[in-house]
């Protein structure tokens, strides 16, 4: 003879576990529908379209990995693309700082090789001075 208990944990079980697909199969449903109309696809909408709870659907990975991509999907085709215009005053701005920059270290590395020339200069005048003052005594 079979425990009666134990029957009934089965039948809440095999319950628990058919309600779990229904709002698994209503989610899915749910995403694919905002899809289609091109709606924001959030944990929200989901889950009012479900019906379910938010809940559920963060507990539930692989709605939670589908959701998330279908999230940002949308949310990086809706940022702005920049428009470079060439003739925009901050465009003009960021040409001119860059040529002043250009500028500036090619004027760095013309005296730094001047300042090089000078002291080797400077050497060689004080080579010749000692090589002549050697020479008249």
């Amino acid at each position: 003879m079979s425990d009666p208990g134990s029957d009934r944990s089965q039948v809440l079980r095999a319950a628990a576990a058919r309600k779990h697909e229904d709002a698994v199969q209503r989610a899915e449903r749910a995403i694919r529908q905002l899809v289609k109309e091109a709606r924001p696809v959030t944990f929200k909408a989901v889950a009012e379209h479900a019906p379910c709870s938010t809940a559920f659907l963060y507990g539930h990975a692989e709605l939670k990995r589908r959701i998330t991509h279908l999230r940002e999907q949308r949310r990086r085709a809706t940022l702005p693309v920049p428009r470079v215009d060439p003739d925009a005053p901050s465009s003009a701005v960021r040409t001119l700082t860059l040529q002043i920059a250009t500028l500036k270290r090619r004027h760095r590395d013309e005296v730094a090789q001047l300042r090089h020339d000078l002291a080797a200069a400077h050497g060689e005048i004080l080579a010749l001075r000692r090589r002549l003052g050697e020479q008249r005594r």
